[in-house]
């Protein structure tokens, strides 16, 4: 009788003990769920929490460039006796522009001629007109050689002396010859045009098919002092100053030297142009 007794007390006091334990793994009114979760080991559900955002990654700015051509040095044509007193070459920031010319003189030239030919531009430009240099930067001959003109290296931004009004900021390409209506132009001739064209706006990042904002340093050009003008990128010389240079057949061609000296800097297969120094 005696040990029946202590078998059901020991027994009541081990259920006891369990359930203490129990009731200790969530105290106050979740005693009951807890009892259940504690006894099946049950663990609790994840949250899911929201993906992180992926870093953005900033985009490298297309680069519209072309290859810089050949350019025969302008110590070919130029004699030291007669370049040696000149004043130092004046520079600005960058090129944004180009103005086309021809330097009207004959067209029927052996291109082994053209040094002696841009030595004579030079004598009268630099002798008779008292210009600092050359006017423009380039020199084109019929069978396509790109001369450098004037000095102060042909990869950095001189100032020229080619277009009234808007030498600074822009370049003088001059084709060797005279192009008035109906007067054939070389391919070859064209083609170096938007080869230089191509590479010195390029430098720039500058749609050679685009419009620029150049601002008229005096009054001889077809503005005002002070004015802002928009003007093509790859322009000709009137349309910048009251003459018929670079000939009308030149001018006739220019959308097309556009085209192709966009092509060399690689917009048009891209489908897109890029941009722009201007397009306001």
């Amino acid at each position: 009788m005696l040990r029946s007794w202590g078998d059901r007390g020991g027994r009541a006091a081990r259920l006891r003990g369990v359930a203490v334990l129990l009731l200790g793994c969530v105290p106050g009114t979740a005693a009951v769920l807890a009892l259940v979760l504690c006894a099946a080991g049950v663990e609790r559900p994840a949250v899911a929490r929201p993906a992180a955002p992926r870093p953005m990654v900033a985009r490298a700015p297309v680069r519209y460039e072309a290859a810089k051509p050949h350019i025969v040095p302008r110590s070919v044509w130029a004699s030291d006796a007669g370049t040696r007193d000149q004043p130092p070459p004046r520079y600005d920031d960058k090129v944004i522009a180009v103005f086309v010319h021809h330097t009207d003189s004959p067209n029927a030239y052996r291109c082994a001629e053209a040094p002696r030919i841009i030595r004579y531009l030079y004598t009268g430009q630099r002798g008779y007109r008292h210009w600092d240099d050359i006017g423009y930067n380039f020199l084109v001959d019929r069978c396509g050689n790109v001369y450098e003109g004037r000095a102060g290296g042909v990869d950095r931004p001189v100032t020229g002396a080619h277009t009234q009004g808007f030498n600074h900021r822009t370049a003088g390409i001059a084709a060797i010859g005279t192009f008035t209506a109906g007067v054939p132009v070389p391919k070859a001739m064209t083609e170096a045009i938007a080869r230089v064209a191509a590479w010195k706006l390029g430098l720039a990042g500058i749609d050679p098919r685009s419009r620029v904002r150049l601002v008229s340093s005096n009054n001889l050009s077809r503005y005002k002092v002070g004015a802002a003008a928009l003007l093509p990128a790859l322009a000709g010389h009137d349309d910048g100053y009251m003459t018929s240079c670079p000939g009308a057949a030149l001018s006739a061609l220019l959308p097309s030297i556009r085209q192709e000296a966009a092509r060399l800097q690689g917009r048009l297969h891209r489908g897109l142009q890029g941009p722009l120094e201007s397009r306001r």
